[in-house]
């Protein structure tokens, strides 16, 4: 699914082709017991699914797109939630008219290349819910 190579608290992830990019990542985080940290990347993409929050509803939308794009960048967390891995990603990409999607990444299917760096901060950081936003949030206080 992946290859990885370590540099310090610092890994530099090579994502197969045609994979997905949120499973392969959280896969990687796992299997490495990475708690917290920071992600951030770019590639090649084929099919992407982003959401957007309505604070209101308290929803998320979510929305298909199926074309070649670049990732002009992924950035996001890593936390744990409920004892899991818990990766919270964003994502620009260009189209080919050289417009851009953004927003939070739910999926994303590699078609090219997809090269990330996947820092490991070695402690926890935990989420909860948080039913007045609607919102997994960090629980910093503990």
């Amino acid at each position: 699914m992946y290859t990885y190579k370590q540099i310090g608290n610092k890994y530099v992830v090579s994502i197969q082709n045609h994979k997905e990019i949120v499973k392969a990542l959280t896969v990687f985080c796992e299997e490495k017991n990475i708690k917290s940290g920071a992600i951030y990347g770019i590639g090649a993409i084929d099919e992407l699914t982003l959401r957007f929050f309505h604070p209101e509803t308290k929803k998320y939308v979510d929305q298909v797109f199926h074309e070649q794009m670049e990732i002009a960048n992924l950035t996001g967390n890593i936390s744990t939630l409920n004892g899991k891995v818990y990766l919270h990603l964003h994502i620009t990409v260009g189209r080919s008219d050289y417009s851009a999607l953004a927003g939070h990444l739910l999926s994303a299917t590699l078609n090219g290349a997809g090269e990330f760096i996947v820092e490991d901060f070695t402690d926890t950081v935990v989420r909860v819910y948080d039913p007045s936003i609607g919102l997994n949030c960090y629980k910093l206080d503990e």
